[in-house]
């Protein structure tokens, strides 16, 4: 199975990125599955339903999130319906939505990191658990965690490898260089990257964000306009034994 992973998808600047570049890119690359992290869709922080359908017209199979899938109030009511949407697995127990689905035969979880970002459940020992129930587990599982510390993620990589076909790190919005494939299998990055405004912050207006680091008061921020880049990573799974084959990352810019 060959698939593409997007870095966070930020706001409108990168939803026309993916309408403009993906159709192609699943084309040239024979794609199976692609996957997104829309949680920064919808004007830079949350997903509509409106910029979900966007993704999806554009070619996205799944949507991944993380912390920011609640800011837009709308789509939560969604979550739990047909579209393929995911929100973090380990947030406590009964909240809205779903943290994996089975998509022709492939596990895709959604998990978030601790560090930096919440007092979230264990994502190590939730991925153990949710293991533990699934009868039957399908060979090909990916991961998208979703974490700000690069230790967490390596060590949640290292955790993982030969457990899951890949693990994707997001939120950071910037591209690591660290895309391999480890030694029982595992494909891994600590980051993905964006498909965002590149001259930035991080896809966010760099003035608005320069002021708050300035001020230390709050301030507005809006998402910047301009060339934007689109980082991605593509994976190559064995069918028959669930092990990464190839990876790489996937870098363009949209003018």
């Amino acid at each position: 199975m060959r698939f593409l992973m997007l870095g966070d998808v930020v706001g409108k600047p990168g939803r026309r990125a993916v309408a403009r570049l993906l159709p192609s890119l699943k084309a040239e690359l024979a794609l199976d599955l692609v996957i997104a992290n829309g949680e920064n869709a919808a004007g830079g922080r949350g997903l509509t339903l409106s910029t979900a359908s966007e993704l999806f017209s554009a070619g996205v199979d799944v949507i991944t999130s993380g912390n920011h899938i609640w800011d837009q109030k709308e789509i939560i009511a969604h979550l739990e319906g047909e579209m393929p949407i995911l929100r973090p697995l380990n947030y406590p127990p009964g909240l809205p939505g779903r943290g994996y689905l089975v998509w022709n035969d492939t596990l895709i979880i959604n998990l978030i990191g601790r560090i930096f970002l919440g007092n979230f459940d264990c994502p190590f020992r939730g991925f153990d658990a949710l293991l533990a129930r699934l009868d039957p587990l399908p060979t090909r599982i990916i991961v998208d965690f979703h974490a700000e510390a690069t230790s967490e993620k390596i060590a949640f990589g290292w955790y993982l490898d030969g457990r899951a076909s890949a693990v994707l790190g997001s939120h950071t919005h910037v591209a690591t260089a660290d895309t391999r494939v480890l030694p029982k299998g595992t494909a891994y990055v600590s980051d993905v990257g964006m498909v965002g405004p590149m001259n930035s912050v991080i896809g966010m207006e760099i003035q608005t964000v320069m002021e708050r680091f300035l001020r230390q008061l709050p301030t507005q921020m809006d998402v910047a306009t301009g060339p934007v880049v689109f980082n991605s990573v593509f994976v190559e799974i064995d069918d028959a034994t669930g092990r990464a084959r190839e990876m790489y990352r996937l870098d363009r810019k949209v003018d």
